[in-house]
């Protein structure tokens, strides 16, 4: 075991990557795949702080000051659920050593895996939906923001929906332990939905981004 803080966000970037190249389980995945996100709002917000007070973009201080609040707030959030993700799968884990020899062990077994897959599932599906909000605002950004910081709006997106991509695929593998069949198909689409959102608005943001053409203001 790692004699280390509780929390990703304490550790240096040294040692969570040494934690994540370790033989321990966690993190895995789905925590790499939260923190990458959290990269993306950070870059996002830090695009918005470059723009903001620049006479040249004074059209878009409503924009700046939106993007800088939530791309600050989700990259927080994100920490936080790279954790989430971590414990929840360490959950998952116990429940799949507890007893089975007798039926009622068996019984309780099975609930227990049944309840730690959702949490296991449902963890990476916020992530998703906070990779939505993040490669949002690069859009928002994009073409309304300090031209000489676009290009890291293009690496925003592309780790946003890399993140997502990876949530993605841990949400889904969970899906066949939870045991509820509807409740498994309602998720998996709404999966295919934030894939599809996120594509579209990482697309829009590479390609204003390439363009290098201005926007006029949201609204």
């Amino acid at each position: 075991m790692h004699d280390s803080p509780a929390r990703f966000r304490d550790l240096t970037l040294d040692g969570f990557v040494s934690r994540l190249a370790s033989a321990e389980p966690v993190p895995g995945g789905g925590s790499a795949s939260a923190i990458a996100a959290s990269l993306a709002a950070g870059l996002v917000a830090m695009v918005a702080s470059l723009s903001e007070d620049r006479p040249k973009y004074a059209d878009h201080a409503a924009s700046h000051a939106r993007a800088k609040a939530a791309g600050q707030e989700l990259a927080d959030l994100l920490l936080r659920i790279g954790d989430e993700d971590a414990a929840a799968f360490a959950a998952f884990s116990a429940a799949l050593k507890l007893p089975r020899e007798t039926v009622e062990e068996q019984a309780d077994r099975k609930v227990a895996i049944r309840a730690a897959a959702r949490v296991a599932a449902a963890v990476p599906l916020r992530c998703m939906e906070a990779c939505l909000a993040v490669v949002a605002d690069a859009e928002l950004l994009s073409g309304r923001s300090n031209v000489n910081a676009s290009s890291d709006l293009h690496v925003a997106a592309l780790l946003a929906e890399a993140a997502a991509r990876g949530a993605a695929a841990n949400v889904r593998v969970n899906l066949p332990s939870v045991g509820d069949e509807a409740w498994a198909a309602a998720t998996s689409a709404r999966v295919d939905d934030l894939l599809a959102a996120i594509a579209t608005l990482a697309a829009s943001t590479h390609a204003v981004v390439a363009s290098g053409e201005p926007r006029p203001p949201v609204g």
